[in-house]
């Protein structure tokens, strides 16, 4: 409680701050009541199939039907944004749960134990860093095909080998403190060692990274998807939908902005989700680590 209370009078003390966590809240509640926003066709299995309205190329504006128009295979815009919400959340949240359990397990081996423990786990770190993140992401989706979980799983194996070397590289600093030797020394096993005393006192460096890397995640799950290897066609995806709209950014020749909705409204979706994220993250770092904050 008390550390809740630490937060929230630093939270209030920046303005950025706030406006990120509002953001962050209006996104998860247009999230949570996607059903009630954009309800599902009936008979429709599949919730997150945005609904189409016909099979034509040409994007339709706005209207009292499709009030953000409908884009490239007349797929709703609206629909498609609303329930992207709930991808961008799930693919956010579930990456970097993921990514935060490898990064703290493995990193926290390596950094405790050393000598060949380490050297394993940092030289397959290594393996990992030594490629392209956006370009082993996209391998591994191909190979996996396209759904979200196929993005979920490529996104998590490029992001987990800077949380491990971050949390080693911590823990290493810190096993050879006086209190941890005294723990060693009155006979407390390595588990209640490293759970107890060392994770506590080196985790808050990883858990702003999380908080920074949520954004990055999304925008790299949207990068997927525009390629055209994240999601099938039709699932409600932000990147997808920018995708559907990459043939008609210029317009036509005497109408350069004729079709502006189809690619600006998922891209304002995808703008303010990042910043909010960029926003939180950085009021954290401030908050959490000091010698990293901006004076």
């Amino acid at each position: 409680m008390k550390n809740l209370r630490f937060l929230l009078f630093h939270f209030k003390k920046n303005p950025l701050s706030v406006i990120g966590l509002v953001i962050i809240v209006i996104f998860a509640i247009i999230a949570a009541l996607a059903p009630v926003i954009a309800p599902t066709p009936e008979g429709q299995f599949n919730p997150y199939m945005i609904p189409r309205d016909g099979y034509g190329s040409t994007p339709q504006p706005p209207s009292d039907t499709h009030i953000f128009g409908t884009t490239q295979g007349q797929y709703d815009i609206f629909y498609g944004v609303i329930w992207g919400t709930r991808t961008a959340f799930q693919v956010g949240l579930v990456v970097i749960g993921a990514v935060l359990v490898i990064g703290i397990i493995l990193g926290s081996l390596a950094g405790y134990f050393g000598g060949i423990i380490d050297e394993i786990i940092m030289r397959i770190t290594d393996i990992f860093l030594a490629f392209p993140p956006l370009i082993l992401a996209m391998a591994v989706t191909i190979a996996l095909g396209a759904s979200i979980e196929s993005i979920i799983i490529a996104i998590t194996v490029v992001s987990w080998p800077s949380y491990a070397r971050v949390i080693r590289g911590d823990i290493l600093a810190i096993r050879e403190e006086d209190y941890i030797e005294a723990s060693r020394g009155v006979g407390a096993s390595h588990l209640r060692i490293i759970l107890k005393h060392i994770l506590p006192n080196s985790i808050y460096p990883i858990f702003i990274m999380a908080s920074l890397d949520i954004g990055s995640v999304v925008l790299t799950a949207a990068a997927l998807s525009f390629l055209g290897l994240g999601v099938p066609e039709g699932y409600a995806d932000w990147g997808q939908m920018i995708n559907f709209a990459r043939n008609w950014i210029v317009g036509t020749p005497t109408n350069t902005f004729a079709y502006w909705h189809a690619i600006t409204i998922p891209g304002l979706f995808i703008f303010f989700f990042v910043m909010g994220w960029n926003l939180l993250g950085d009021s954290l770092r401030d908050i959490l680590d000091p010698r990293l904050a901006r004076r």
